[in-house]
């Protein structure tokens, strides 16, 4: 199974908004809030909106999302 890769800001919204259920709760110029209620509690992270992200920033804006990067995967 293929690793995740370098993708766009917009890319990852798309993904967490179709796939995930968040919605847009914000944006601060260039960085774009989500969030959802689980039975756990709010769930909610911040995209910024750049042409690429980063591995890392990637993996970070997945753990504040509570969602596997192996299950994120599967989208890209």
């Amino acid at each position: 199974m293929p690793g995740l890769k370098p993708v766009s800001g917009e890319t990852v919204i798309k993904i967490l908004t179709k796939e995930y259920r968040f919605a847009v709760s914000g944006q601060s110029g260039s960085h774009v809030r989500l969030s959802k209620q689980t039975p756990q509690g709010k769930v909610g992270t911040v995209v910024p909106l750049h042409r690429e992200l980063t591995i890392g920033t990637l993996r970070g804006i997945l753990r504040l999302a509570k969602i596997e990067p192996e299950d994120f995967a599967r989208y890209l």
